[in-house]
């Protein structure tokens, strides 16, 4: 057992030290005035009000009797991405943001107003995104076609920014949107398995 704890800390203080340096590649040397500016807005929930009205009133529009059970599976999977990150693996981990570690404290360039008080393990940007992304991707993809992988890019994107902004790591993002995708496909297995595919007929 000894061996064992002494062996996982030596990959975990690897694994840190290389999420570290990822880190600060990001945030600090690949830069520009353009994402600086760009990024912080971006990653902002507020910013993608549009698109959530448009697709709750394209959904209703096309998807007829399946529209209300699209959305309740859509809403369930942002519950259950934000519940897992935010309520269960963050207070696990009590992993501090980059912004708020005492080591890294005059080498982050934190683009927001304020670094958040929560913990950075797993980003819950990324998670919730990601879910959300995988679960429009696979249920309306007869309809979106190739343009369903712009959802992907959409939260790649957006997890990106978490890192470049100051506020996650990168294994913050990664493992956030392993876990997103994880449920993002789930729901929409389950969706598709109760209510039917959704064929286009547009």
């Amino acid at each position: 057992m000894v061996l064992l704890n002494s062996f996982l800390q030596q990959v975990w203080q690897w694994l840190n030290a290389w999420d570290t340096a990822l880190f600060l590649q990001i945030n600090t040397v690949f830069t520009n005035p353009l994402f600086d500016k760009i990024l912080p807005i971006w990653r902002n929930a507020n910013t993608w009000l549009p698109l959530y009205v448009f697709l709750i009133v394209f959904t209703v529009l096309n998807f007829k009797e399946k529209a209300f059970y699209w959305i309740i599976g859509a809403i369930l999977t942002l519950v259950i991405t934000d519940q897992l990150s935010s309520a269960v693996i963050k207070p696990l981990f009590e992993r501090p943001r980059p912004c708020n570690d005492p080591f890294l404290m005059g080498h982050v360039r934190l683009l927001l107003d304020h670094c958040s008080g929560g913990y950075s393990f797993t980003s819950s940007h990324a998670t919730n995104h990601f879910g959300f992304a995988v679960y429009v991707f696979i249920t309306v993809r007869s309809v979106f076609k190739k343009w369903s992988y712009l959802f992907i890019i959409w939260a790649a994107t957006v997890a990106y920014a978490q890192v470049y902004v100051g506020v996650h790591y990168p294994l913050d993002v990664i493992f956030g949107s392993i876990i997103g995708s994880t449920i993002g496909y789930a729901t929409s297995q389950i969706f598709i398995r109760k209510v039917g595919p959704i064929i286009s007929e547009l």
